[in-house]
């Protein structure tokens, strides 16, 4: 990290930890819509990004936007305590095993996978916020670096993930996992491949005892109000959206298929309890809700949990402010109870 990158952090942290109410001075009015009052902190942090005209990823060409998710990952990310962390191997495909202090020889594990719209986003991005999990649920954590679009357009990523199931199912003792609590999860893309994942772990009859779902996007035909309200102003836009879609998904006939629009699936038995976060600022709300009733319709074991104050991308949010720590550490909690 550079100079100027630790003194941006610094002054990001400090900004975040101002007290509420001059966080709400330096804010503006609150913002509310649909019933829910945007969290000062978050409206804080978009108010100084617009400021700043920090340009969106999917704006910029492709190695500068990669490079700007995996720089704001780490603004925001922090440094996060962790027991211990092993780069290896998982079937061909780059992984990272996070062991939290104090673990035992064997404990349950979360295979991992990270958001960003199928193009962006790695093992580095999802760094901080994988940490957090693993020694907020007591858990071994397993991140899988899949093939990212436009390179490898679908299913390269539903099949590197659904391999890394396999695999860890095969090597649960390497890793020093118990294979009666593995778990599959992931936030916004990783979301839509850990419940793409756990429907044929179910089929095949892969052992899963649990899926948490981060904000997934579960429909590509996202015809939803929470479209209609967020996507603009609110981190995730309408054309990162659009960009994602269009480079993991180019041929549309591809786009209803039950692998990359799990909502359009048929819930299969034995599917493993899931736990279901929304953001209530996201675009991405209704359908993840509408894939959480989908389930629980279908007699699945389902938490649903909406944060209203919170914006799509909270989970990255881990080092900086309050409100979105507070609800990554719910989620690791959720976690931790599901695979108990």
């Amino acid at each position: 990290m550079t100079y100027r990158d630790r003194a941006e952090a610094a002054l990001l942290r400090a900004t975040m930890a101002l007290p509420e109410p001059v966080q709400r001075r330096l804010a503006g009015r609150p913002v509310v819509l649909d019933g829910q009052t945007l969290a000062t902190e978050t409206q804080l942090m978009l108010r100084l990004q617009r400021a700043a005209r920090i340009p969106g990823a999917e704006t910029l060409p492709l190695a500068e936007g990669r490079a700007a998710i995996e720089h704001q990952a780490s603004m925001t990310g922090g440094t996060q305590p962790i027991g211990s962390v092993r780069d290896l191997t998982v079937d061909d495909v780059p992984a990272r095993l996070y062991t939290p202090r104090g673990a035992a020889s064997t404990t349950p594990l979360l295979v991992f996978f990270h958001g960003g719209g199928f193009v962006y986003g790695g093992l580095d991005s999802h760094d901080a916020s994988c940490r957090v999990l693993a020694e907020g649920a007591g858990v071994r954590v397993l991140a899988v670096d899949y093939r990212l679009a436009p390179e490898a357009p679908f299913p390269a990523a539903y099949e590197d993930a659904l391999a890394a199931l396999r695999w860890v199912v095969k090597n649960a003792d390497t890793l020093g996992a118990d294979p009666t609590r593995l778990a599959v999860g992931g936030d916004s893309a990783g979301g839509n491949l850990a419940a793409a994942v756990a429907n044929e772990a179910a089929r095949e009859g892969l052992p899963l005892a649990f899926q948490l779902l981060v904000y997934p996007a579960t429909d590509n035909t996202r015809a939803t109000r929470s479209l209609e309200l967020f996507g603009e102003g609110f981190y995730l836009t309408h054309g990162f959206m659009a960009l994602a879609t269009e480079s993991y998904l180019p041929d549309p006939s591809t786009r209803l298929d039950p692998r990359s629009s799990p909502l359009h699936d048929t819930v299969p038995d034995g599917l493993a309890p899931a736990y279901v976060a929304t953001a209530g600022f996201d675009p991405l709300r209704d359908e993840g809700e509408a894939y959480a009733r989908q389930l629980a319709d279908a007699g699945v074991s389902v938490e649903l949990k909406r944060f209203p104050d919170q914006i799509h991308g909270f989970f990255n949010i881990v080092g900086v402010g309050r409100r979105s720590r507070a609800a990554v550490d719910e989620i690791a909690a959720a976690l931790k109870a599901g695979l108990a």
